[in-house]
């Protein structure tokens, strides 16, 4: 460990990012820790198939919890991602961009740096510029770069923390638009990875999801490690699985439904017992992953139209639009019932299920023509009823 600290110390030192600094108040330990890479499937101590992240390397961190508690927080918002992929699928063309260390673009007042101090088994330095473990480095780091690409932002270029992509429905409107956000880079002087880069392809890997002119879909690499898992051993490889299904859930129809019986095994004070039903739960959900539907992204112009369902334990949704006669979906929502919920009536149900859609899509279908579609014929009768439940007039 001891080498790869001096390794990053002296490369530090190499670029001016950090210095020696004799005294200061503040003073904060250094710590090694694993770099990550993408999932894989591995076996474990018991000869069992379990998802982890590959090991790359190490990367050199310092523990700054005492600074972080002493600092106000700054609670710039990041990107949100659904809306950012939404916005990016659809077009012909991407420029993928990555940021070359992307914090330590962004230097540190000299008043503050001292704050940045610390110690290692050679010396004490201090940052010239934003080092990991900053409880506020991504807000700043995103404010910055949304700052640098005002003018382009959601229009040309998404943002999300070093990650950069350029995006046209043709080859010359995009190549025009990688030629004006490299402008900004370099008024800026922002520094991209040139290794990480792609240029004008007609899809690629943005966040786990792949992105092309027909829509989004589950990363195929991802799909690949899905199909290899063996069922579940104990709680910490069922917590593991559903964390990645989780992720992808906006393709799953009826994720809470389909997914309950696993996500009763991690109820406080309940015995692991893999039964039929769970190992059926198991095996539904990797298909649902490995063969998730294509998502499109929104059509302004055209009305919503949501599919509303309840059972007894789950309640589950789809957000689409008509282009003819086909549906396609835009995004699945589900939603496990509590016990109370559970004893309500099937006609309560159905209508928390649409309650439940609106209040979920709210983004897609404020201002939007929207139809409803429910297999609960009783709903059209609420508007004539003028002595329902309370709980169904709210």
């Amino acid at each position: 460990m001891q080498e790869v600290v001096k390794k990053e110390i002296v490369k530090l030192l190499d670029t001016d990012i950090i210095y020696l600094i004799a005294d200061s108040p503040w003073v904060s330990h250094i710590h090694c820790i694993t770099k990550k890479g993408g999932i894989t499937v591995v076996t474990n101590e018991n000869d069992e198939l379990v998802l982890t992240r590959t090991v790359t390397g190490w990367r050199v961190c310092i523990d700054y919890h005492k600074l972080n508690e002493a600092t106000a927080k700054d609670h710039f918002p990041l990107t949100f991602m659904d809306q950012m992929l939404e916005r990016l699928a659809g077009n012909k063309y991407f420029c993928f961009l990555d940021g070359f260390s992307g914090y330590f673009q962004i230097p540190i007042d000299p008043t503050d740096q001292e704050k940045t101090t610390s110690t290692c088994p050679f010396e004490t330095y201090a940052y010239r510029r934003i080092p990991f473990g900053l409880c506020n480095a991504p807000a700043t780091f995103q404010r910055c770069m949304l700052a640098i690409f005002h003018d382009m932002i959601e229009e040309s270029v998404e943002v999300f923390m070093d990650d950069f992509s350029v995006f046209g429905n043709s080859f010359d409107k995009c190549l025009n638009n990688l030629d004006k956000m490299l402008q900004h880079c370099k008024v800026a002087h922002l520094v991209l990875n040139w290794e990480k880069c792609h240029f004008m392809v007609k899809e690629g890997i943005m966040l786990g999801h792949k992105v092309s002119g027909a829509g989004l879909k589950v990363d195929k690499a991802n799909n690949t490690i899905i199909s290899k898992l063996l069922p579940p051993t104990n709680i910490k490889v069922i917590r593991s699985f559903l964390g990645h299904a989780s992720f992808y859930r906006r393709f799953i129809k009826d994720f809470s439904k389909i997914a309950r019986p696993l996500t009763k095994l991690l109820e406080k004070d309940t015995p692991f017992e893999f039964n039929d039903e769970c190992q059926k739960a198991f095996k539904l959900l990797k298909k649902k992953l490995t063969c998730a539907p294509v998502i499109i992204s929104p059509n302004w112009n055209l009305p919503f139209e949501l599919m509303c369902n309840a059972s007894d334990c789950a309640i589950g949704v789809v957000v689409g639009q008509k282009d003819g006669k086909n549906f396609h979906p835009i995004n699945f929502a589900s939603k496990t019932l509590n016990p109370a919920q559970q004893k309500y009536t099937v006609t309560e149900k159905e209508l928390m299920a649409i309650v439940f859609a609106f209040d979920k899509f709210s983004s897609y279908l404020i201002l939007s023509k929207t139809v409803v579609h429910t297999d609960h014929l009783a709903l059209k009768h609420l508007f004539k009823k003028q002595d329902a439940k309370p709980r169904l007039i709210r």
